[in-house]
């Protein structure tokens, strides 16, 4: 539904409802998709219209639906979280269903197979039965109040016509409560709701669901509501005849007794009670899945109540008075309820005394004539030859041979089928409803607990034997209770040795997925380093784990950098991760700024690590001192204290040497380096 007009859509309901899109809009309320913001669910809301808000009926009928579907806790039975009031707009919060109302499967798919309508009924009188034990009567069964999850789960909402059994009734005479075409005759003419009211409205949804159309039909609601009260269900296998549908199914005669049995027009011949309704959908279940659809008239005689008396009905029958209140001179109706769907009992009928008759004197003579052959043994007893008399014991003795007969039939029926039942379908059943289910079928429960992907924690997943098995009268049957998804904790496996974190995933039902190594400068080698999965995380038994373990310090190669540029070296160096030293010395044979040695010069180290170079600050200078004048060899001697070496040349021609010298080469001044060869000029 559109709901960008809509004022409600975005706003906050009590600062926690938050109203999201609309869904669907009803007689009386508007329900929208919400969010709850304090527990971040998605929620329906039901919110009254505003133009009912003051009218203190709809605003009873609003509050009643809260409070009667609150008091119910059943899976087919869609639950109520919460209830208020905001900006005078009573509303109701309650779980939101993702899927289709049970109107649009009939539209789309009616006529249903017997055993597909069985499925989706057969959860409708569960929900029917929780209500009906908890006091609760729904007043308004029809295919728009039940939703089918897309799960298939099936959902009985909207109580806004519900009340508790016993509170007084809501509508004025001459008021149709609840959807004309689905409305019990009884609350047509005269009586209050009951649990067979809801078992009738049911009883018209199976009708629909088998045969794709409603049973009466007409141009408004009071002509649809005249046929309730005045023409009497047909069976939905006419309904299929007359419509000419070709189905690939025949609907067995126990089905349409149970469809007559649901809707009998009179409420005191009808199955009482959505419990009773789901005990009888259990058996025509069974039956269809044990014979595949063949008939079975025994079935079908036993679901049927019987009728009650020509004269307890005169009451219901069209154009009869209603009842009145019964008066003192009235005797009242006596009514004996039993387990099994039968009306109430008829008063037995009293004979009328017999007319005394005239005892005609007999002679004192024949007292005293002895006793013949044919006196009787007992001369006491009296066998009249009246032939009212004789009819009576003609009567008696029928009654004695049938009395025998049913004896030894009910002997062969308990020998043959009495002893056994069958069990349950409790499969979507929480445990409650799941041993009342069991209880009714006569059996014992066994609780057992599995882990499930697909059904809820709580919830039966299956049973042992399966649905439909038959068993002796109070044989045990196991329940088996999901216990929700299967999940463990991932266990903290970093710092661990590979062995170890192996231990911890396999004992928490885990296991090792693919193990890579890596290096690792803090962590010690066949350590585990990290894990695929976050610690604490909830996994499926059997989840693999990827695993990370330490190779222990990353070996790095070092290369050698001697008679390279020192620079260039140190940053290479510091690159790869190892702290550099530099030192310095000069060197004759290296020229400045490269380097002379390295520590280490080659093979391998780890990150961090120290390498050491020594870079060359060239030889080391000298001046050449001034030795003019000076003799030759305190000129020489002044030059190898430098560590200079020293080539005398003679400079002059003169014939006597003299041994003074005149200059050097370089020159007196000149920075050289140590070990250079001076030319020292002589006279």
């Amino acid at each position: 539904m559109n709901s960008t007009f809509d004022p409600l859509v975005g706003q906050v309901l009590d600062g926690r409802y938050e109203i999201v899109a609309k869904v669907a809009r009803g007689g009386m309320a508007t329900v929208y998709r919400a969010r709850d913001k304090r527990l971040s669910r998605v929620v329906a809301v039901k919110v009254m219209r505003s133009d009912l808000g003051e009218d203190d009926e709809f605003a009873a009928k609003f509050d009643r639906e809260a409070r009667s579907a609150a008091v119910l806790s059943h899976p087919s039975v869609v639950s109520i979280f919460d209830q208020g009031s905001s900006q005078g707009k009573p509303y109701i919060v309650m779980e939101f269903i993702e899927g289709e109302t049970l109107r649009r499967v009939i539209s789309r798919d009616a006529p249903l197979p017997p055993d597909r309508a069985l499925e989706l009924f057969e959860q409708v009188a569960a929900a029917l039965a929780a209500a009906h034990e908890a006091g609760v009567v729904h007043r308004d069964i029809k295919p728009e109040n039940v939703m089918l999850t897309r799960r298939g789960q099936v959902k009985v909402a909207d109580f806004g016509l519900a009340r508790q059994v016993g509170s007084p009734q809501m509508t004025a005479t001459g008021i149709l409560v609840g959807t004309a075409s689905y409305l019990p005759p009884e609350l047509v003419t005269h009586a209050r709701p009951d649990g067979r009211s809801d078992v009738y409205s049911a009883g018209v949804v199976l009708f629909e669901l088998l045969t794709g159309k409603k049973p009466h039909t007409g141009e408004n609601n009071y002509q649809i509501a005249y046929r309730h009260v005045n023409v009497d269900i047909e069976r939905p296998s006419e309904r299929l005849a007359e419509i000419g549908h070709s189905a690939d199914w025949d609907i067995p005669d126990y089905l349409d007794t149970l469809v007559l049995a649901a809707t009998r027009r009179d409420p005191r011949a009808r199955i009482p009670d959505g419990r009773e309704l789901l005990g009888a959908v259990r058996r025509a279940r069974h039956e269809l899945a044990r014979t595949g659809g063949h008939d079975n008239p025994t079935l079908a005689a036993a679901l049927l109540p019987e009728s009650p008396a020509e004269d307890e009905t005169e009451a219901l029958r069209p154009g009869a008075e209603r009842p009145r209140p019964v008066s003192a001179a009235s005797p009242p109706t006596e009514v004996i309820h039993r387990d099994q769907w039968q009306p109430a009992r008829r008063k037995p009928r009293t004979a009328p005394a017999p007319t005394a008759q005239p005892v005609s004197p007999r002679p004192a003579a024949t007292a005293l004539q002895p006793r013949s052959q044919r006196t009787p043994v007992f001369p006491h007893l009296h066998i009249s030859d009246d032939p009212v008399h004789r009819r009576r014991r003609i009567v008696a003795l029928v009654l004695l041979v049938l009395l025998v007969a049913g004896a030894a039939g009910v002997g062969s029926w308990w020998w043959l089928d009495g002893r056994f039942t069958t069990v349950p379908a409790m499969s979507t059943l929480n445990e409650t409803v799941a041993r009342e289910a069991a209880s009714a079928n006569a059996l014992k429960v066994v609780r057992a607990e599995a882990y499930s992907e697909t059904v809820p924690a709580g919830v039966v997943i299956s049973t042992d034997p399966a649905a439909g098995e038959r068993l002796f009268r109070g044989a045990e049957v196991t329940v088996v209770l999901s216990k929700g998804p299967e999940r463990y904790p991932m266990p903290t496996v970093a710092g661990l040795s590979l062995d170890e974190a192996t231990t911890a995933l396999t004992d928490g039902r885990l296991a090792v997925g693919k193990v890579t190594e890596a290096f690792s400068e803090t962590v010690a080698a066949g350590v585990v380093l990290s894990a695929s999965q976050e610690e604490g995380t909830q996994l499926k038994p059997g989840t693999p784990v990827d695993l990370s373990v330490s190779k222990g310090r990353e070996p790095i190669r070092v290369p050698d950098h001697v008679g390279g540029r020192a620079d260039k070296a140190a940053k290479e160096l510091k690159e790869l991760g190892f702290e550099v030293k530099v030192e310095e010395e000069n060197s004759a044979d290296m020229e400045a700024g490269r380097v002379i040695r390295q520590d280490p010069r080659d093979g391998t180290a780890h990150r961090g690590d120290t390498v050491t170079i020594v870079r060359s600050l060239g030889p080391v200078l000298v001046t050449v001192p001034d030795v003019w004048m000076k003799s030759t060899d305190e000129a020489t001697k002044l030059l190898e204290d430098l560590d200079l070496k020293v080539k005398l040349e003679r400079s002059s021609n003169f014939p006597i040497p003299l041994n003074i010298a005149n200059g050097t080469d370089p020159g007196a001044g000149a920075e050289i380096p140590v070990g250079t060869t001076v030319t020292l000029f002589v006279a």
